[in-house]
């Protein structure tokens, strides 16, 4: 099961994804609404907290999912404040009842990941690419446009065609061929 518990919320945000089963785990904090009583709706514990990426609309809730449940929680880069444990490029981290391969994509921001399950045909792609062909900012500190475009090329090497579905940091998930969001936002950061 995976639920966005930011659905519907009208603060600045990001989507925070409740991934329940054998490792129930949130996937990226959200900011600014009630993190812990929309995954009480669910689930009565949570085993860890796994960041995209360290942007404030991402962690802004950190404090009161690790406060709440009593958990670690998971990013690139652990010289941040709001990461516990390091999760490496390449190495696998296990979301609900499956292994997602873990893909250091920065380009948006430095510490960006993406997670991948085959298996599970799924991809949570944080700010990396969107619905539409939408990419992440390269704007902020740390954005890097050219950079970008390698993480989004590195992600169509990895993730298969049949992609069954894209849980992204802001906007709508995609359960409808997300690979052409994937190539359409590649097409779209080489055209900026």
């Amino acid at each position: 099961m995976i639920v966005n518990l930011a659905r519907g919320v009208r603060a600045f945000t990001s989507n925070a994804f409740l991934v329940d089963g054998k490792r129930t785990v949130i996937v990226d904090a959200g900011n600014e609404f009630d993190v812990v009583g929309a995954a009480r709706e669910h689930v009565d514990d949570v085993d860890a907290l796994v960041l995209t990426h360290t942007h404030p609309d991402h962690v802004g809730n950190r404090p009161d999912i690790v406060a709440e449940f009593d958990v670690d929680v998971w990013g690139y880069d652990t010289s941040h404040s709001d990461v516990d444990h390091a999760i490496d490029d390449g190495g696998t981290v296990q979301l609900g009842d499956h292994d997602y391969r873990t893909l250091h994509t920065p380009g948006h921001k430095d510490d960006h990941l993406c997670f991948y399950s085959e298996t599970a045909s799924t991809l949570f792609a944080g700010d990396l690419v969107f619905a539409n062909g939408g990419f992440g900012r390269t704007d902020l500190a740390e954005g890097n446009r050219a950079v970008l475009i390698e993480s989004v090329e590195r992600l169509q090497s990895v993730v298969t065609e049949s992609l069954g579905e894209m849980h992204t940091g802001h906007g709508p998930s995609v359960q409808t061929n997300p690979y052409q969001d994937i190539e359409l936002a590649a097409q779209a950061a080489r055209m900026g």
